[in-house]
């Protein structure tokens, strides 16, 4: 890939990055679910009306899609910040969902699983579990179910979004955002509504608007225009890997604008969750490329 695309795809990496630390900043005054249903109101209004209904996409994928990526998997992550996880432990947990997809390819798609993958798998899981007897402080066991949940949401998103195909990214991310409103509003009024007071809605501080402004446009509309964009150049396999660094970026946008705590324990989990994206994404290549040697 050109530098020009590379610094592309870094820019993405980088704002989807501290997309956490800002989740983090914004749910210090506003709810979960409503955070999530003030995030895809900005995100759906007023680009509804500019943008038309992906050609060929059944309403009963787009319902699958909006409830699958926005609602389940937004509203169980800010859940999971929310409860107690912190936004460097969210960023790397997230990224499980790539092995949540392999899993549902295997068995939506009859897709194979290779003993690479099944082993870069088993790493990354047990990235995960080491995250899990560290409880307490900024990592909560309910928490850490609910981001988990979020990347199975995202996992099963992605499937729906093969199945779609090949369309205008952005007026699937506009449509699946207006959809998703009905079922956000009601989660959070059956959820949330005690409490909802005039205060918060009428003294909200500069950040969480920022906060809000910042989910709503440069990590949705930006973020996902380019990487669709550079995905629709350049193979997935020389895209994809470069999520790698959003937990990096996580871990390090935490420690420096919210002074969280890297202990070493924290980096040793990041450490076998990356290595076992690796190997998933990498193992298989460099395999064939010996044995043709």
């Amino acid at each position: 890939m050109p530098i020009k695309e590379s610094l592309l795809a870094l820019s993405v990496v980088v704002i989807w990055g501290v997309n956490f630390v800002v989740i983090q900043v914004a749910l210090r005054e506003i709810p979960p679910l409503l955070l999530t249903f003030l995030r895809f109101s900005c995100v759906a209004f007023p680009w509804i009306f500019f943008f038309k209904k992906p050609q060929n996409t059944s309403w009963k994928l787009l319902l699958a899609y909006a409830l699958s990526m926005f609602v389940l998997d937004f509203a169980f992550l800010f859940s999971g910040m929310y409860v107690g996880v912190s936004s460097g432990i969210a960023s790397l947990a997230l990224q499980t969902q790539v092995f949540f997809t392999a899993a549902l390819a295997v068995i939506v798609f009859k897709e194979k699983m290779t003993p690479a993958k099944v082993l870069g798998a088993t790493i990354a899981f047990f990235g995960i579990v080491f995250v899990g007897f560290h409880t307490g402080g900024d990592v909560n066991l309910l928490g850490l179910f609910f981001v988990e949940c979020a990347a199975l949401s995202w996992a099963i998103g992605n499937l729906v979004s093969k199945r779609i195909g090949h369309v205008d990214m952005l007026g699937l991310v506009v449509w699946g955002s207006f959809i998703s409103l009905p079922f956000l509003g009601v989660l959070a009024y059956c959820f949330e509504s005690h409490l909802w007071h005039t205060e918060m809605f009428t003294h909200l501080s500069f950040k969480s608007i920022a906060a809000l402004a910042y989910l709503a446009y440069p990590v949705t509309f930006f973020g996902f225009g380019i990487w669709s964009w550079l995905l629709s150049r350049y193979p997935a396999t020389t895209v994809a890997p470069f999520t790698l660094l959003v937990p990096v970026v996580g871990f390090t946008s935490s420690a420096l604008l919210l002074q969280e705590a890297l202990p070493l324990w924290k980096l040793f989990a990041a450490a076998l969750i990356v290595t076992g994206l690796v190997v998933n994404l990498y193992a298989d290549r460099w395999f064939f490329s010996r044995k043709r040697v």
